[in-house]
């Protein structure tokens, strides 16, 4: 048996890749965010819990490394241009939420006993935040919103003076805060600074444009910028970070945010350095401090307190300046609350230097844990009243083209996906093809047997799309994962519609249909139709159409709602909506906005279950039921909308469609390693 704590270095990696790979699992059961995971876990396996690993030097460094990258994509992240069209706006709040929190933390400090410098910059810990709720806002179509977009400009002043203050204090720490290190420090800075933001978009420039690379050659072209100024940042006096900070800054317009590049600084940043770096985080922490001093209680309490109330009052001035209205202002409150990637940084940096001890890292570490729960559950709790009060106009494709992919596993629903592909075909795509995709679940080198079987298949459907007159173009994948092949087919064919059948059947409990449906739901944005028919569509009478509260708000509504009149119209079917808590008249507006228009009724269901026990029913054997549905964690999205498939597939007739229209692609600035829960309320908070 291996002694405790473990030193050998391959299990040490052993250990931490399976608190990596479990971890987020956990969290996302729980509903709260990735970065908690391996904090906890160094909290458990650490020197102060288990005491299964220590904090060894090969966890400092790995973590040191993942503390630049931190700060570094922060650097990356930052919304410049936004912070330029709303500059005034950001300024007033960026002073206000980092100057509130700076007096509260320093004065709460300085109350328990604390020294100046110690006091300070826990001051300055509580006046710099992470934007952990901002891919919240993003799906919920909030993100470009002036509340929102003053909140995002904010956070470049919040962690710049943040940082500026560490410099200042960590300086002070090593030597005399006198006139001789104010002037040698200010100097260093313009220096550092000028080196940084002169020097860097130079050769950046020069590098891009002359220097012919793969994709390997400028991703260590920015790590050598990276590192060269967290190491010039040394030199200077400072701390590394605000190197890293700094250069991320000047390197921003040169990375694209959704680039192949950056992709790769994540990808590299999220799954090693930052995990290690928090779980290294989470090896200072001791209970048993916590636990056995009644200060530390206290610290904690009060620098919780003291940040929620300063930050609420920050948001509360500026929405009372700008006049924002309440949710707005909840929502600033709720992006600006979570402390993360700053809080962190100079935690870390505060403890080694030895401003900082034991109880005031546990306090910290738990008010991360704190906020990091409470903030992004406000900005989905009052995001969502707000993307509701904002004014929809009707906005449909206009002449982009209609490519509509149907993947096919199942012959004997082949024909009825076919039919409901031929019926929601637009009109200015009379002359394309539809797209049929066959997807072998096998290893390439010994898929011989099953690609001649798809194959075979996908030729049943060229015969049928020809009988229709329809035009086709057939493709077979191999892959291990069906889900990853036909999001492949998506984006190689720039799909804007899928069609699938399900058989009625759930995997597990916690999915919706079924595994590889649930995996294309989760990874695409194009709309999806998921079908189960019971009858041929060309005996439908009437469609049965189910609109939940908020449905109207999503980007693809009046795309789905279009599609929906032209299956009625096409099968010659009228429309019956039920709309879940919603306005009828509203919903007979948006039906005459668009064209064609057959015979329409719109009714008012006060609930899902009045729907459940009042409409369901009264279903007839030649009815389709049209579910317009919404994707975790978007405008419109219900918890009902999860359980409706499987109530449908149980009741007769069995012809159903749940209709999920497009979204826009996700923002994901200010997770920084983590996951962000696609739910994060209570199930009351949806009614």
């Amino acid at each position: 048996m291996f002694e405790l704590p473990i030193k050998e270095p391959v299990l040490i990696f052993t250990i931490a890749m399976i608190i990596f790979f479990i971890f987020p699992y956990f969290m996302k059961l729980l509903r709260i965010p990735g970065l908690i995971g391996p904090i906890l876990a160094g909290v458990i396996i650490g020197p102060n819990g288990l005491a299964i690993l220590e904090r060894s030097s090969t966890i400092e460094l790995l973590g040191t490394v993942g503390l630049l990258f931190i700060m570094f994509i922060a650097g990356l992240e930052m919304d410049l241009d936004g912070f330029k069209k709303y500059r005034n706006r950001s300024i007033v709040y960026g002073m206000l939420s980092f100057w509130i929190p700076l007096v509260v933390g320093t004065v709460i400090s300085l109350l328990l006993g604390y020294t100046v410098a110690a006091a300070i910059l826990i001051g300055s810990i509580l006046g710099s935040h992470t934007l952990l709720g901002y891919p919240i806002a993003s799906r919920l179509g909030i993100g470009k919103s002036k509340a929102i977009t003053t909140a995002v400009g904010g956070s470049i002043l919040t962690d710049t003076f943040a940082l500026l203050v560490l410099a200042v204090i960590t300086g002070a720490a090593a030597g005399e805060l006198d006139i001789y290190f104010g002037v040698k420090l200010t100097f260093s800075l313009i220096v550092f600074v000028a080196i940084i933001f002169l020097g860097t978009p130079y050769l950046s420039r020069w590098f891009f444009r002359n220097i012919a690379t793969e994709g390997t050659g400028e991703f260590i072209y920015v790590m050598v910028m990276l590192f060269t100024a967290g190491s010039l940042a040394l030199i200077a006096g400072l701390q590394p970070i605000i190197g890293a900070f700094l250069v991320g800054l000047a390197l921003n317009r040169f990375i694209f945010d959704q680039g192949p590049l950056m992709n790769r600084i994540r990808f590299t940043a999220n799954s090693i350095f930052i995990p290690f770096f928090l779980l290294s985080v989470g090896m200072l922490m001791d209970l048993s401090v916590l636990f056995g001093n009644a200060k530390a209680w206290v610290l904690t309490i009060a620098i919780v307190l003291g940040l929620l109330f300063s930050k609420y009052i920050a948001a509360a001035l500026t929405s009372k300046f700008y006049k924002y209205t309440k949710d707005e202002k909840m929502v600033i409150f709720g992006l600006t609350t979570p402390q993360a990637a700053a809080t962190l940084a100079a935690t870390l940096v505060g403890f080694n230097v030895g401003l900082l001890d034991q109880a005031t890292v546990n306090g910290v570490i738990i008010m991360i844990l704190i906020t990091c729960i409470v903030g992004p559950y406000l900005v989905e709790k009052y995001g969502r009243k707000l993307a509701l009060e904002e004014e929809m106009m009707p906005v449909q494709k206009g002449d982009v083209l209609e490519r509509i992919l149907i993947p096919i596993a199942n012959p004997n629903t082949m024909e009825s996906l076919m039919d409901l592909a031929f019926v929601i075909r637009q009109s200015n795509s009379v002359e394309h093809p539809l797209y049929a995709l066959s997807v072998v679940q096998r290893d390439m080198w010994g898929a011989d047997g099953d690609v001649a079987k798809a194959e075979k298949m996908l030729g049943q459907a060229v015969s049928y799309s020809s009988g229709a007159d329809v035009p086709i173009r057939v493709t077979t994948r191999v892959d291990r994962n069906i889900a990853i092949g036909i999001n492949r087919a998506i984006a190689e064919e720039r799909i804007t519609t899928l069609v699938a059948g399900w058989n009625g059947e759930r995997t597990a409990p916690q999915k919706i249909f079924g595994g590889v449906i649930d995996q294309v739901l989760d990874q695409t944005n194009v709309s999806v139709l998921i079908s189960k028919l019971g009858h041929p569509l060309n005996t439908t009478k009437r469609i049965v159409l189910i609109l939940p509260k908020g449905i109207d708000h999503k980007p693809g509504y009046w795309d789905a709602l279009a599609t929906i009149k032209l299956i009625a119209s096409n099968l010659g079917a009228t429309i019956q909506c039920y709309v879940i808590k919603g306005f009828p008249d509203v919903y007979k507006a948006h039906m005459r906005e668009i064209k064609p228009n057959p015979p329409t009724i719109v009714e008012w269901v006060e609930g899902w279950t009045a729907l459940y026990e009042n409409k369901l029913p009264t279903l007839q054997p030649d009815d389709l039921v049209v579910v317009l549905s919404a994707r975790r964690g978007t405008t419109g999205w219900h918890p009902q909308l999860e359980k409706i498939p499987g109530k449908l597939a149980k009741i007769n007739p069995e012809s159903f469609i749940i209709f999920y229209p497009r979204e826009e692609k996700e923002d994901t600035r200010g997770t920084r390693g983590t996951e962000i829960p696609k739910e994060v309320l209570l199930g009351r908070d949806y009614d």
